[in-house]
């Protein structure tokens, strides 16, 4: 009985005509989207090298602190590179295929 339902679904899906790409729900380009999440990083950076400053120089914080503030940069920025990386890699199979 579920088997019939999905195909039914699937056929009624095939069968609809193509829908107009619309406007994200958000209102933000992917370009925004991007720049906002690196702007994020960069923030978190540089929270991370306040942090060490002030641990070396004595004017407070602790070392938990100071370690999950450059835990948080680092993974924030690990994550922003795969990102591109998979941005890269979409990029080129698009051109491999216009070629």
């Amino acid at each position: 009985m579920k088997d019939l339902t999905i195909q039914n679904t699937l056929e009624s899906l095939l069968n609809e005509p193509a829908k107009k790409a619309e406007k994200p729900v958000s209102g933000k380009s992917f370009q925004d989207t991007l720049k906002e999440s690196m702007e994020k990083v960069n923030e978190l950076q540089k929270e991370a090298d306040e942090a060490v400053k002030k641990l070396a120089t004595g004017q407070g914080g602790n070392i938990h602190e100071t370690m999950l503030a450059i835990e948080k940069a680092d993974i924030s920025f690990r994550m922003m590179m795969q990102i591109r990386n998979k941005i890269v890699e979409a990029y080129e199979e698009i051109w491999r295929m216009q070629t």
